[in-house]
């Protein structure tokens, strides 16, 4: 009974810390739901969603002439930040297709790659669950320099979750990392903004080039 009643205590505060972690994000939300009653998100579009490589992509639908693009990114958050929120930033919308830029802040803030793998895991069967038809695409963790100390976890994440998602049907897994890189193998600085973490327009432009023909 005590070994059964400490596990129960364990998942009670894992479920606690992962909700008030996911509440910061509370306001944001809140107000993509209020620009949703303003004017009304359009229907069958392709939405993006993750984290500030998503939420800071500026005139998003300009990279992809044709389409309609519904962007609901929130700076900051991690893969189980786009799960909790998932029937409000994804689901709500009924996409056709899901792009999906989120799990390097899960590395940096100390999940291995397995745990982070998991994560995604966790989100790709609920959204498929809920949008069986949409394709589902995973824009690959970029080599940030300021989080190079990560760089092997952030490979292995990859590794895994491109893997996962080519057993898949309906899926791409997008991998921006060769283009990011010098012959070297180092990241382009022109890329990176002063931080060394967010992108300049100089790496939006590359991932419009690379992620283009992946959106249907």
């Amino acid at each position: 009974m005590a070994l059964k009643s400490c596990l129960v205590i364990g998942y009670l505060l894992l479920a606690l810390t992962c909700i008030g972690q996911t509440n910061r994000f509370e306001s944001e939300i809140k107000k993509f739901e209020e620009t949703d009653q303003k004017t009304p998100p359009p229907k069958d579009a392709v939405l993006f969603t993750g984290s500030s490589s998503i939420r800071l992509w500026d005139n998003i639908e300009h990279y992809f002439p044709g389409k309609t693009v519904l962007q609901r990114g929130f700076g900051g958050s991690e893969l189980i930040d786009v799960r909790y929120f998932a029937d409000r930033v994804i689901v709500r919308y009924q996409p056709k297709q899901v792009v999906v830029y989120a799990g390097e802040n899960d590395v940096a803030a100390g999940q291995t790659a397995s745990q982070t793998y998991d994560r995604f895991v966790d989100l790709f069967q609920y959204v498929r669950k809920k949008l069986p038809d949409a394709r589902f695409t995973f824009i690959s963790l970029k080599p940030s320099p300021s989080r190079r100390k990560f760089r092997p976890v952030v490979d292995e994440t990859n590794r895994l979750i491109k893997r996962y998602l080519s057993r898949r049907r309906n899926t791409d897994f997008v991998d921006i990392v060769p283009g990011m890189l010098q012959p070297n193998g180092e990241p382009r600085g022109e890329l990176f903004k002063s931080d060394s973490l967010h992108m300049t327009p100089k790496g939006y432009e590359l991932w419009g080039e690379i992620v283009r023909p992946f959106v249907k």
